[in-house]
């Protein structure tokens, strides 16, 4: 095996462009040429055959094959044999619970972690990549036996973050706010809020984020900071974070 190498994707589409168009560019670039088929993941979605021809359509257009797992009679069979696998946005509470029911978070996990096939996410699809699905934005449609996700990286992530608007009324909670609550709690990791339009790239031991827009990392007990295109974030990959005690 390799090093492991993720894509962690905050959207799946951008204002303005279609699926998965912000970012083919690092797609193309991550999977390279030695990838020649894609296992997708459309657990997120209800519609899995619609969904699954919408990624077929995209990543053909790219020069890769897609075989969605749904349409495997051994999901986990599926997982063993895939050169690199995609997991889709939607619901991060069916996807989890979906990857539970169907035995894949220790095969995910070996294939990327043990065996180096390259995993991309997009937005609840990068949520299960992390420790937890604790800073999802999404509401508990269904019950997962675990929040504790494929912990493909030692932190928490936050897709879509959103920054306050100062000009609104609504008197609700922030973001910024709800991801404080969270780390309120004992030995919370850190959570890194991708903007729409950002990813992160992981490879091996190396973190760095990539796409056209910022993110916030908040560390707890710390003040949140502000993070452009091109930061390492290599330091948030170590286990026992030294800035989160």
């Amino acid at each position: 095996g390799g090093p492991r190498r993720l894509l962690l994707v905050s959207n799946s589409t951008l204002h303005g462009g279609g699926y998965l168009g912000h970012c083919q560019q690092q797609i193309q670039s991550f999977l390279g040429q030695k990838v020649k088929r894609v296992l997708f993941i459309p657990y997120a979605l209800h519609d899995r055959d619609s969904y699954a021809r919408t990624a077929r359509e995209k990543f053909e257009s790219l020069g890769y094959g897609l075989d969605s797992i749904h349409e495997s009679c051994d999901p986990v069979e599926a997982v063993r044999k895939s050169e690199a696998i995609f997991i889709g946005g939607g619901n991060t509470f069916r996807l989890l619970k979906a990857l539970y029911d169907n035995s894949l978070i220790h095969e995910i996990r070996k294939r990327v972690l043990e065996d180096g096939i390259p995993y991309m996410g997009s937005s609840a699809g990068t949520n299960v990549a992390t420790v937890s699905i604790n800073t999802t934005n999404d509401m508990p449609i269904v019950y997962p036996p675990s929040l504790e996700a494929l912990g493909l990286v030692p932190f928490n992530i936050n897709p879509h973050y959103l920054d306050p608007d100062v000009k609104s009324t609504h008197m609700g909670e922030t973001r910024e706010e709800r991801i404080r609550q969270y780390h309120e709690e004992p030995n919370t990791p850190p959570v890194l809020g991708l903007r729409e339009g950002a990813m992160l790239l992981v490879e091996g031991d190396k973190a760095t984020l990539q796409g056209v827009t910022g993110a916030r990392l908040f560390l707890r007990g710390k003040k949140p900071t502000e993070h452009e295109p091109g930061t390492d974030f290599s330091f948030l990959l170590i286990g026992s974070n030294p800035l989160n005690q």
